[in-house]
């Protein structure tokens, strides 16, 4: 049984600002209209013998997780106009309250994988931000790696560098192996532009891919002998944490309390680098783990003067620009006489950077946050449960939100001590609940919910409800939410 685990998480800084704290790199989507995240689980999907996947992201990323999954062909509660498929898949989430990092989220699947399935369940662990263009390649490469990992082994996967790279870690091995698996030496940390060219030249060095093969068994007899403390933490906070079961999921919510007192280290500190039981898998397999907006922009193809422009196309007018990369969201950016520079346009931010300092763009992140800036966190249209909701304009006193509220998805039961809230469906229909009384409110039609009333709204419909929601009051934060029922676990 082969059990591909999804890592996804991050912090959103490295490609501000199209990603955020809340909307990370894994959501991005390409120039296809997939998104990162949908690309690592249709790679995964179409592994043979695939049955079931395995997710770990962090719990405010759940239910956007589980919308990019269904829309593919593999989810077996697609809605209506999804994408259709044969073959469904059974799905596992584990959600952590915040970040700790690789080795924590290894340990916690491999524990829930060898509970489900038994020691000998092998497990493919794969980044949700990475890309792979190469998919045959790329399946031949897992069946390489599962193959060495049904012997005990812990595999890892190690590129074969086509530069001297020195923004990737590399892995040293024994080339002495004609095919398949071969002995891991050492793993070395991002080199120097000079000690990346010696690498390079050896034929004896690959780049660290970050994804690994290995039985649940093998991977946890290796943390108890390198990590023992970190996966004791890690068994202590499942004894604290909660399983629910649907149709086809399950979903384990970590204990917040107990995963705080799981150490923050990567796998390869914890275990790979200490295990004298590594082999790793030389491939080609079109691979790039996007790390900044020059990787990025390494995917889309180049005009004659070099520049390359993604989305809105005929809204990017260029004028003596060369080496330039223009990724545009709607509005109509133009540039003269510019060269090698990054510029990323966003409804609510926008990016200027010199190429070869794309990878400072955390720094401007570091800034937004230590200042309190919310563009850190969130897009002007932020993701809910139930759907999402993009601020068009606020002022003293007011605020005014476009809502769109999924079919049969409920906002919470709530009531605000600051503001009153004035809706005005303009699409679909609501069952909206204000006070004592329920009312349906249809297309052009609105409803007043006063300070202080409690209040919920229901799409009932097969379709979208699109609202307009003007906010009225002395205090307008989202924290100024009093819940009292959540379909979502909010309360």
């Amino acid at each position: 049984m082969l059990i591909p685990v999804i890592l996804s998480g991050g912090a959103g800084t490295r490609l501000w600002p199209v990603s955020r704290e809340a909307h990370p790199k894994p959501f991005i989507k390409l120039a296809d209209g997939q998104s990162l995240l949908q690309k690592a689980y249709l790679r995964a999907a179409a592994l043979p013998g695939v049955e079931e996947i395995l997710t770990v992201t962090q719990r405010e990323n759940y239910f956007k997780t589980e919308d990019e999954y269904r829309a593919t062909e593999y989810h077996a509660n697609a809605r209506p106009g999804d994408a259709k498929g044969s073959r469904k898949l059974r799905h596992q989430y584990i959600l952590e309250p915040f970040g700790r990092n690789t080795a924590a989220a290894v340990a916690t699947a491999a524990l829930v994988t060898a509970a489900s399935h038994g020691d000998e369940a092998c497990m493919l662990v794969l980044s949700a931000d990475h890309v792979v263009t190469d998919l045959p390649a790329f399946q031949q490469a897992c069946a390489s790696a599962q193959a060495a990992a049904l012997t005990g082994q812990l595999v890892t996967f190690g590129i074969r560098p086509s530069a001297p790279e020195s923004g990737y870690g590399y892995i040293e091995f024994d080339p002495s192996a004609t095919s398949g698996a071969c002995q891991a030496l050492r793993f070395v940390e991002k080199p120097s532009p000079e000690v990346a060219r010696q690498y390079l030249a050896s034929g004896r060095y690959l780049w660290n891919a970050g994804m690994f093969c290995f039985t649940a068994g093998a991977i946890l007899a290796e943390f108890r002998r390198h990590a023992p403390e970190l996966l004791a933490a890690v068994e202590h906070t499942l004894k604290c944490s909660v399983t629910t079961e649907g149709a086809g999921l399950t979903v384990l919510t970590l204990d917040g309390n107990a995963f705080a007192g799981v150490p923050d280290i990567s796998i390869d500190y914890a275990v790979m680098e200490k295990s004298s039981q590594v082999k790793v898998v030389p491939c080609d397999i079109g691979w790039s783990d996007i790390g900044s907006w020059s990787a990025l922009a390494g995917l889309q193809d180049a005009d004659a003067q070099g520049n390359r422009v993604a989305g809105n196309l005929d809204r990017t007018i260029l004028e003596n620009v060369t080496n330039c990369y223009v990724s545009n969201s709607g509005r109509v950016v133009g540039a003269v006489g510019v060269a090698d520079l990054v510029i990323v346009d966003t409804p609510d931010a926008l990016l200027v950077a010199h190429r070869d300092h794309a990878q400072d763009v955390r720094k401007i992140v570091g800034k937004l946050k230590a200042s309190g800036n919310e563009t850190y966190k969130h897009h002007q249209t932020t993701h809910r449960p139930w759907g999402t909701y993009t601020v068009l304009e606020e002022g003293s006193r007011y605020k005014i939100k476009r809502i769109v509220v999924k079919p049969n998805a409920s906002l919470s039961l709530q009531k605000h001590h600051h503001r009153s809230e004035h809706w005005v469906v303009v699409s679909g229909s609501a069952l909206v609940v204000n006070g004592d009384q329920e009312t349906l409110v249809r297309s052009n039609e609105s409803a007043y919910i006063p300070i202080g009333a409690k209040h919920r709204l229901v799409n009932p419909g097969v379709i979208d409800c699109v609202m307009i929601e003007v906010q009225v009051g002395d205090y307008l934060g989202e924290d100024d939410i009093v819940r009292f029922d959540d379909t979502y676990g909010r309360s």
